[in-house]
């Protein structure tokens, strides 16, 4: 598994995917390798019954990720036999030609549309959308986590992908003793977990809410390494409002969960990713979701959720959410019993588990595509973005 920041997962939806795809591979007795970014964390070398290989980095917003997939895929070939690759993230698949010289078969999972994050200037985006091109055309297998990006490759490229969506935890009780020291109740305030990223909206996030006649705190979880300028806008309306409080990273799990579980709502603004895990945590807590208006949330939430699309939209489901606790209580219930029945980390592992047989047996949708983009009919145009409500 290349790509990601490696694990222990603590940092996003591929390192939570990789974690608990990969450990439950491994009980299947399946040989497990996950290539892992250095950091100042210790380095173990197993986990979960995976083997981790830590390389190094560039800590460069742009040559990050690909600095260290180029080392972990050179690693990947001076090592002993390996029956098949899965390389996560889009951006990674120039490294495609290396890994078919070397015979081994890759499925590239393609994640959400980088391309449409607001972080990436021009020549970002085109390197983007190149990437994906040589995806569609290099890899031997492309995964989606969800519908919403399995469409967008259908009508861009018309290729097949393989929809294997992320799992979550299903908690039905629990503690809030964590909650304690931070002078939280369980249901008296609202919760955002997020990276400050454009696409995520928490600038929206925070107007609406100190617009709004809130009386629960809003609490917000995350920051970001690479957006100086957008983390202090968020800060400065945080500045004026004591209602908003800005806690950073959580890395205590245990934590984590039990705001998740005792929010009386999760305000979820991602836009341009598939299925993402901090949702799929919210729902498998029990949290009532208020929800950024595009398909990608609409195809996981339906019509369990509510949905926003400006400051002044949160605004108004922010005050509806608090006005009718006991609404907001069947709300979760019933998208607790949702994320159960679609989203199972061992369905997931099922999915991948066959895709790599399949993949080591000889399967290859390699050069069902060309990689080139379709063009819209009526306007003889490219089109340029998805995830619209």
């Amino acid at each position: 598994m290349i790509g990601t920041r490696g694990v222990p997962a603590s940092y996003g939806g591929f390192e939570t995917a990789v974690e608990e795809i990969g450990s439950r591979l491994a009980d299947r007795g399946h040989r497990v390798t996950v290539y892992c970014r250095n950091s100042n964390q210790s380095k173990p070398r197993e986990h979960l019954g995976m083997t981790l290989i830590h390389l190094p980095a560039i800590p460069s917003k742009v040559l990050e990720t690909l600095s260290h997939t180029a080392l972990s895929v050179f690693h990947t070939l001076l090592r002993r036999k390996t029956e098949v690759v899965f390389l996560f993230n889009a951006a990674n698949s120039p490294f495609l030609p290396l890994l078919r010289w070397k015979r081994i078969p890759t499925a590239v999972h393609v994640d959400g549309l980088e391309w449409q994050r607001g972080k990436w200037g021009p020549l970002g985006r085109r390197y983007y959308r190149g990437a994906e091109q040589l995806a569609v055309r290099g890899a031997d297998a492309l995964i989606a986590d969800a519908q919403g990006i399995a469409d967008y490759y259908r009508n861009e490229f018309h290729v097949t992908t393989e929809l294997l969506s992320y799992g979550t935890t299903v908690i039905k009780e629990s503690a809030a003793d964590r909650l304690v020291a931070m002078g939280l109740s369980p249901k008296k305030f609202h919760l955002v977990v997020a990276r400050f990223e454009p696409e995520n909206h928490v600038d929206v996030i925070v107007e609406g809410y100190a617009a709004s006649a809130a009386k629960y705190p809003l609490i917000v979880v995350g920051s970001a390494p690479y957006a100086a300028d957008y983390t202090e806008r968020i800060t400065a309306v945080a500045a004026e409002d004591p209602r908003i409080r800005l806690i950073g990273g959580v890395w205590d799990q245990k934590k984590l969960d039990q705001l998740y579980a005792n929010a009386l709502s999760y305000i979820h603004g991602h836009s341009v990713g598939g299925t993402n895990p901090s949702l799929l945590r919210a729902m498998g807590a029990g949290t009532s979701v208020l929800a950024w208006d595009v398909n990608f949330n609409r195809d996981v939430v339906s019509t369990d959720g509510s949905y926003f699309n400006s400051a002044e939209s949160i605004a108004v489901l922010i005050e509806v959410a608090e006005n009718d606790p006991v609404r907001q209580e069947a709300i979760g219930a019933a998208l607790r019993l949702r994320a159960a029945r679609d989203y199972d980390w061992d369905v997931v592992a099922d999915g991948y588990e066959a895709l790599a047989l399949r993949l080591d047996a000889g399967y290859s949708s390699r050069g069902t595509s060309r990689g080139r983009r379709a063009q819209n009919a009526a306007t003889g145009s490219t089109p340029e973005r998805v995830g619209a409500p």
